[in-house]
């Protein structure tokens, strides 16, 4: 039978329409945007519709405020840095304690290294930001304020908008990693007071190494990649034409497909989770279920290992993930359940379920016929639920057992 994907805040299939819009920069229009001859000229009017395309994505008010980037990472990266180039006399950082590897890698450094004061904002058992703490955090020596639009674990949303305001009252700017929020919920820049937004094109069916960073207009920025006159001196190197195309095209595609496509996506994830509380019992849904990414569940089964859940989905042709693509082979709880404080029986036993707009009734269902029979069968091999069940503890399975 045809493979489930179901881990897109992973990365997502690159659409055909994608694809096909890319090829001919591969060959035909081959010219670098940069050169003033007509093969040059040709290939700078296909980035500066890129542009255009994202920036209307965006909501943003200027093409110019649109910077493009290697993805996600590259973005983030270079608002955090520029913000501590460009804003003098202030060296803090506030941020919250679940953002993504590619904030609190470059934190962790930039603590140990630079001596810069990082303050880390917790979150409720929903996963929501204290709002309360964030706005003690915020001070005259801070930088800059950087919070994720939407959790890629959990899918909760932050009201990065106040934030934003929030973070402008003590004179900072506002920083927000929006790479698993672009073309999952509508997006307004304008009517905000965003100063620098991150996103990365395999996360709405554009290609890998691709993404791009919103500056606003005015805002003093200082550049992570240094080299010629591209992207306005803002981003050196030459512009990598094909995959800039196709994040043009993947920003089109999602522009189109929001207001229709994301509420069937919502209810498929309604319909999975329904299906899972229905037919497996004793999970736990994480996040705030009010507040979300139409596409993603966060379940976790009590007294499971989640290694073991996606071993068993994979063998039967569905993927799934426990969390971050980032962060997976770690085997310590994921950074984001435990800030939330998720219950221990519940830990480790997390998987992150992530639709797309491909995704099919069909697929749900299938789901919901296999994932049963796989949790049934672990919890017979686990103590620690036979225990709570009141059973006789049977011998302790060996590791190679509880891999089968």
């Amino acid at each position: 039978m045809r493979p489930i994907y179901l881990d897109n805040n992973a990365t997502t299939r690159t659409d055909p329409a994608v694809v096909a819009a890319m090829l001919p920069y591969f060959s035909d229009q081959f010219g670098n945007a940069s050169s003033s001859h007509a093969f040059g000229s040709e290939v700078a009017g296909a980035v500066k519709q890129a542009r255009k395309s994202l920036q209307a994505l965006l909501g943003a008010a200027f093409d110019q405020e649109i910077v493009f980037t290697s993805g996600g990472t590259e973005s983030d990266n270079a608002a955090i840095l520029s913000a501590l180039d460009t804003q003098d006399g202030r060296d803090e950082i506030v941020t919250t304690s679940v953002e993504h590897p590619a904030i609190l890698s470059l934190l962790e450094h930039l603590e140990k290294d630079r001596g810069i004061r990082v303050h880390f904002v917790g979150v409720d058992s929903r996963g929501q930001l204290d709002i309360e703490a964030y706005r003690r955090a915020l001070g005259p020596r801070t930088a800059i304020a950087s919070v994720m639009w939407a959790n890629n674990e959990t899918g909760t949303l932050f009201p990065v908008e106040p934030l934003a305001e929030l973070a402008h009252s003590i004179g900072a700017l506002f920083h927000t990693d929006a790479v698993q929020a672009v073309g999952k919920i509508a997006i307004n820049l304008k009517t905000t007071e965003i100063d620098m937004l991150s996103l990365s094109g395999h996360k709405l069916h554009g290609p890998k190494g691709i993404g791009a960073l919103y500056v606003r207009k005015g805002v003093k920025f200082s550049p992570f990649i240094r080299g010629g006159p591209q992207e306005r001196r803002r981003r050196g190197g030459t512009e990598n034409v094909p995959a800039i195309v196709g994040l043009g095209k993947a920003a089109e595609l999602a522009m189109g497909h929001i207001e229709e496509e994301l509420p069937r996506v919502e209810a498929l994830r309604d319909c999975l989770e329904q299906g899972i509380r229905d037919h497996v019992g004793h999970c736990i849904v994480i996040g705030d279920t009010e507040n979300r990414l139409p596409n993603t569940a966060s379940i976790a089964f009590e007294h499971l290992e989640g290694e073991a859940i996606l071993h068993h989905l994979n063998r039967a042709g569905i993927a799934a993930s426990l969390g971050s693509a980032c962060a997976s082979g770690s085997m310590e709880p994921s950074h984001v359940l435990r800030a939330m404080n998720v219950p221990a029986a519940a830990l480790r036993g997390a998987i992150r379920f992530s639709l797309s707009r491909e995704n099919t009734v069909e697929e749900i269902d299938r789901l919901l016929q296999a994932l049963p029979e796989i949790i049934v069968k672990l919890r017979g091999l686990s103590p620690a639920w036979q225990q709570r069940q009141g059973a006789p503890l049977a011998d302790p399975p060996c590791p190679t057992e509880l891999a089968l």
